[in-house]
């Protein structure tokens, strides 16, 4: 049988990425769409595969029958919607930008008929990147964050790098104090993360979704980095959450343990 999916934010970039993923899928079926911005549009003509007529739909209340609801909407919409997919006792898979783990973990109270997975990053190399940075945290005594994204992205820092610098803060506590004394101009050394690393955030045209960390102890640094070049790079996680929600009670931040990290 296959899984009824209905995805938030559908007329969106990432949106009709998932929705064209959904479609291709052999075990999984798109039932609705939902985009407050393309009401009553086609949603197979949006995303490119002609089929059955399927209307986009103003809210996720017009839509029956789903067993998972995909998000990718804006972070107030997806609240609501997070609310509504516990009450209505549906799976939900989010990557909406914007939410943390302390959400993540109060959200984790209204999931008590359904489950929901909400991940800063489905790219499922950025996850490995996140792991092997905070693999490497506690061999080094200075690390700083650089995280490069297109130019329509709405929050800086991004999820996947201030998840990043928890995680690393986290396996290391300690870290060489910041020895810059003058700002010759305001801001330039970035955001002051987690245990005081540093976070930068590039936004450029032509960028999709990038993160470099770089550590340094005596004689020695080490770079990670990970590049999205399109947005195809994020489906095989998104597919994998949906196909793993209902196995996974509750709230599951992160596509770490569906990855058995």
């Amino acid at each position: 049988m296959s899984i009824r999916v209905t995805v938030s934010g559908a007329a969106g970039r990432m949106g009709l990425e998932v929705c064209r993923t959904v479609i291709d899928a052999q075990d999984m079926k798109l039932i609705g769409a939902v985009d407050p911005g393309a009401v009553g549009q086609d949603i197979g003509t949006l995303c490119g595969r002609e089929g059955d007529e399927l209307a986009v739909e103003e809210s996720l209340e017009a839509i029956e029958n789903v067993d998972v609801v995909v998000d990718f909407s804006r972070i107030d919409a997806s609240r609501n919607i997070i609310t509504e997919c516990a009450q209505r006792g549906l799976h939900a898979v989010v990557g909406t930008t914007g939410f943390t783990k302390a959400e993540a973990e109060r959200a984790g109270a209204l999931f008590t008929n359904s489950n929901a997975v909400i991940a800063p990053n489905f790219a499922i190399g950025a996850v490995l990147m996140m792991r092997f940075a905070e693999l490497a945290a506690p061999h080094f005594e200075s690390a700083e964050i650089i995280e490069l994204h297109h130019e329509n992205k709405l929050d800086a820092p991004s999820g996947t790098a201030m998840m990043t610098a928890q995680r690393m803060a986290e396996a290391s506590p300690d870290w060489l104090d910041d020895p810059t004394e003058t700002e010759v101009l305001e801001g330039v050394r970035g955001g002051e993360g987690p245990a005081g690393i540093r976070i930068h955030s590039v936004r450029l045209n032509g960028l999709v979704a990038h993160q470099e960390v770089h550590l340094g102890t005596t004689g020695q640094t080490l770079q990670i980095r990970h590049d999205s070049y399109d947005r195809t790079s994020f489906m095989p996680g998104v597919a994998l959450a949906v196909r793993s929600v209902s196995e996974r009670p509750g709230v599951t931040f992160g596509l770490d343990a569906l990855l058995g990290l």
